[in-house]
């Protein structure tokens, strides 16, 4: 049977299971937008194409399939590079299409020509251009099993122009390659359970997307029945549920001294799913004493891991938990079990939010109104900013996949993130945080929240500038700000303006309420928070004429 080359892709994106993929349309590509009309594959328009690179990212979190966004050649493949670094650093499934020109035309500085191997070789696990019709689906099959093989991560796809149209003879549907679980035998699990049963201070440290209830519930019994404590990695805390006795905390950015300690003095660390990099570890200053480290990682060339390896273990940390289960675990000693106690003891104070000033709107009294308000399923998005670290502090998870925030430190995300997640998961409440200054990178795709009729609440902490940046700034150069000031709209009336029911928020009796209407209604709502300005009545303050504090 007569095919094309886009009605073959298509075909593989459907058989892959994909239900949605995000893109922001060009000519480059109009070929394949026509053959996915003909399948179940969504098509989401976003507003930018870092928006829909994000969504994509945010939908291979939350489901645990590979995420798809679709974009056009030159400027559009600029904007979405910012997504394709961050699934690259944070080990998410992503398969990326990029329209090419035409192959006549290489090599002459067409019409928004560049290389796409030299662009995105140092932030991908491969970079196809799919050059031969013939070939065409077979490498398209291969990018999806390259994405979600070993470490997790981004793989482009060009497609030139001309080739979209091309006939082609209709090709065997490829699968999905299937790896045989690699679980531990019983003689190795039974020497992993006396290590974990010796050690005076072990620690798991989780991390990575590939977390499910069923891993999360092996460790928690494990972690449990063996007093040892559990830390994540940075933004991946919640692989683990926040109720367990076990739970002592996240490390990196905003990280609680308990789960610094439990880490740093552990004499037996076991990775699952994560390793030993540099923000997890206060740039490999701790982590350093263990005489014992297992990692749990199915990269066979664990790349992302610094320091001492004792054991490697090519699987899945739910491979090695289910092998670990049915070992025989020893009740742990005394010391370990008091320990642990006051690991979580600290914890659990130090997640409860406290404001300093109550008759005053501050993160705290947002957190504090969240934890109340929010159900054990909810879906946290972010981006990146100051306002992140009480999301990370003081919002309790209790599923995996319930939580998408750049582990690179990228801002703009939490939007469409919320996006990508309200469409995955329409009977979850579905939270997006963002900055002022965050929200400007990609505020603009609340319009594809309204379009395609996503339920999300939006909370926008507005402090009138780049906070992270600014309180780095008074550290190293006190009292001269320069830079940082944003002047802001009227954030709930751009919400409005969507077709999003708004409030704005300054004093904390406004708050409670409303959230509780927002999390019962079957609508978007969008929170504009206003706190005091961090460069209140300095202007531009750019050197010229500004007053020093």
């Amino acid at each position: 049977m007569t095919s094309t080359v886009a009605a073959e892709i298509a075909r593989h994106i459907t058989h892959r299971g994909v239900p949605r993929a995000y893109h922001v349309p060009g000519e480059s590509f109009l070929g394949l937008l026509d053959a996915l009309r003909d399948e179940s594959c969504r098509l989401i328009v976003a507003r930018n194409e870092g928006g829909a690179g994000f969504m994509a990212l945010a939908e291979s979190r939350v489901t645990g399939r590979t995420g798809v966004a679709m974009v056009t050649r030159g400027p559009g493949a600029a904007n979405i590079a910012i997504a394709i670094h961050t699934a690259f650093q944070d080990a998410t499934a992503l398969v990326v299409f990029v329209g090419l020109i035409p192959r006549v035309d290489r090599e002459r500085e067409s019409f928004q020509e560049f290389d796409i191997h030299a662009w995105f070789g140092s932030t991908a696990k491969a970079v196809f251009v799919l050059d031969h019709p013939e070939t065409a689906a077979e490498r398209v099959a291969r990018a999806f099993d390259l994405a979600e093989s070993g470490r997790p991560g981004p793989v482009v796809v060009g497609l030139p122009e001309d080739l979209l149209t091309v006939p082609v003879i209709a090709a065997p549907v490829f699968p999905a390659k299937r790896t045989l679980p690699r679980i531990m035998g019983r003689t190795e699990a039974a020497a992993v359970s006396a290590q974990l049963a010796t050690a005076e201070r072990p620690v798991m440290v989780v991390g990575g997307d590939d977390w499910d209830s069923d891993s999360a519930g092996l460790l928690r019994r494990i972690a449990e029945t063996s007093a040892i404590p559990v830390v994540s990695d940075f933004r991946a805390h919640d692989a683990f549920p926040h109720a367990s006795p076990a739970w002592v905390g996240s490390l990196g950015y905003g990280r609680n001294e308990g789960a610094r300690r439990a880490y740093a003095d552990a004499d037996l660390v076991v990775y699952l799913g994560t390793a030993r990099k540099d923000v997890l570890s206060d740039g490999f200053s701790a982590g350093n004493e263990a005489t014992t480290v297992v990692v749990v990682s199915p990269d066979p060339d664990l790349r992302e891991h610094t320091g001492r390896v004792d054991l490697h273990a090519v699987c899945r940390p739910s491979e090695w938990l289910e092998g670990l289960a049915q070992a025989t675990l020893d009740a742990p000693h005394p010391e370990r079990a008091a320990r642990l106690a006051e690991l979580r003891e600290a914890y659990v104070a130090w997640s409860r939010p406290l404001p300093e000033d109550p008759a005053q709107l501050s993160p705290e009294t947002v957190f504090g109104v969240l934890q109340e308000a929010l159900p054990s399923d909810a879906i946290v998005t972010v981006g990146a900013g100051n306002y992140v670290i009480g999301a990370l502090r003081y919002l309790h998870h209790e599923l995996p996949r319930s939580f998408v925030g750049p582990r690179n430190g990228a801002m703009g995300l939490g939007v469409p993130g919320a996006v990508a997640a309200s469409l995955a998961y329409p009977e979850r409440t579905v939270v997006a945080l963002a900055g002022d200054g965050c929200f400007g990178m990609n505020g603009q795709e609340l319009a594809t929240l309204a379009m395609f009729g996503g339920r999300a609440l939006v909370f926008l902490f507005d402090n009138g500038g780049y906070g992270t940046i600014h309180a780095h700034q008074e550290r190293e150069f006190p009292d001269r700000p320069a830079g940082t000031y944003l002047q802001n709209p009227d954030f709930a009336a751009l919400a409005r303006a969507h077709g999003i029911v708004a409030h704005r928020i300054e004093h904390p009796d406004q708050l409670g309420p409303r959230v509780a209407e927002a999390v019962a209604a079957a609508h978007s709502t969008f929170f504009h928070l206003v706190f005091p300005q961090i460069n209140s009545g300095l202007g531009l303050h750019d050197g010229s004429g500004t007053e020093t504090r």
